[in-house]
């Protein structure tokens, strides 16, 4: 198999010739330890636009080992920005709190050629590399956009404000699945926090009232493999994502959800995406990584199972353990 027929395969829950080895996202401050391209270029937008060129993607995952390369294209979240450590971008403070802030959603045009023109040319260029279109359904760009504190207080007294918000957001997304696979991509993925470590962001009830349409909605659209990430504990919601038709589920966060027990209960339905620790890859030690990689190939595999990071690659994570996790792949993936 190549890498692509490898992530395919395990996406449709079969038997690949060895478990594939993702990643969602990789800081250009790590990818540049790891391949001495020089110093961090900013990143100031790196959460909604692509950080890489193809052929700077290509040669990260040929490094790595990595069975996929990435597109980032996510629509501009309507918030303070602000770089932390080697240029990290974080969110700060909402703009959107009231009706009179609705003029600032001014989203690029999602049926203008123009917006694909970069992917396009990515997607020409894989080569045997899975390509996975990242962008956002909306509800984290909403809650981002709107702030924690005016989005809860929404929820009980302006719910009309978040739908205006979250319908501009998946519209646009709707248009972008209609055009990622024509554009020669492989999978899907939305990446939309809901959840803390110990449960979602908001009941169930809400997210079965507000966000749950919004998802079979883009559903309509989706015709590509779908993956979703979403960290924390997101189990009170994953039976109706699961039911919303998506082929997979990232990363099923360590210390918030166990892998094995979500395995158990849904590795018929989904194929599950994770789950190793960030701790042990920023603070642990190669013989920690490998023989945590090596427990998740041998509980998790070997069917509908995509081995990557908790989360993705920070630039805090050590080399040498980014590095150990590639090697044991290779070890023990077949």
């Amino acid at each position: 198999m190549n890498s692509r027929e490898r992530v395919l395969a395990a996406l449709r829950r079969e038997r690949p010739d060895r478990i594939p080895h993702c990643e969602l996202g990789i800081d250009r401050a790590l990818a540049v330890q790891l391949m001495g391209w020089g110093p961090p270029t900013d990143q100031a937008a790196s959460l909604e636009s692509q950080p890489y060129t193809v052929e700077e993607a290509k040669a990260l995952s040929t490094f790595l080992s990595l069975d996929n390369i990435y597109y980032v294209l996510r629509a501009p979240v309507l918030a303070q920005k602000i770089p932390g450590q080697d240029g990290r971008l974080f969110y700060g403070e909402g703009l959107l709190h009231t009706e009179a802030d609705l003029h600032l959603l001014q989203l690029p045009d999602p049926h203008d050629a123009a917006l694909y023109a970069d992917a396009a040319a990515f997607a020409r260029e894989k080569g045997d590399f899975a390509a996975w279109f990242v962008t956002r359904m909306g509800i984290f760009s909403v809650m981002l956009g709107m702030g924690t504190e005016a989005f809860s207080i929404a929820l009980y007294e302006n719910r009309p404000l978040i739908e205006t918000i979250l319908d501009y957001y998946v519209d646009w997304t709707c248009a972008l699945a209609d055009h990622a696979a024509a554009l020669g991509f492989d999978v899907f993925v939305t990446t939309d926090d809901m959840a803390f470590k110990s449960t979602t962001f908001f009941s169930p009830k809400v997210f079965r009232e507000l966000v749950l349409p919004r998802y079979h909605r883009l559903a309509r659209h989706v015709t590509l493999p779908w993956v979703l990430h979403s960290d924390g504990n997101m189990l009170p919601f994953l039976d109706d994502l699961v039911n919303v038709g998506i082929a997979g589920f990232h990363p099923v966060e360590k210390g918030a959800m166990d892998i094995r027990q979500v395995k158990r209960d849904y590795g018929d339905r989904i194929c599950l995406l994770g789950n190793v620790d960030l701790n042990l890859l920023g603070l642990g030690t190669p013989e920690e990584v490998d023989a945590e990689v090596r427990g998740l190939i041998e509980d998790v595999g070997p069917a509908g199972y995509i081995l990557t990071s908790g989360n993705s690659l920070a630039g805090y994570l050590k080399p040498e353990c980014v590095i150990a996790k590639s090697e044991a792949v290779r070890k023990y993936g077949s």
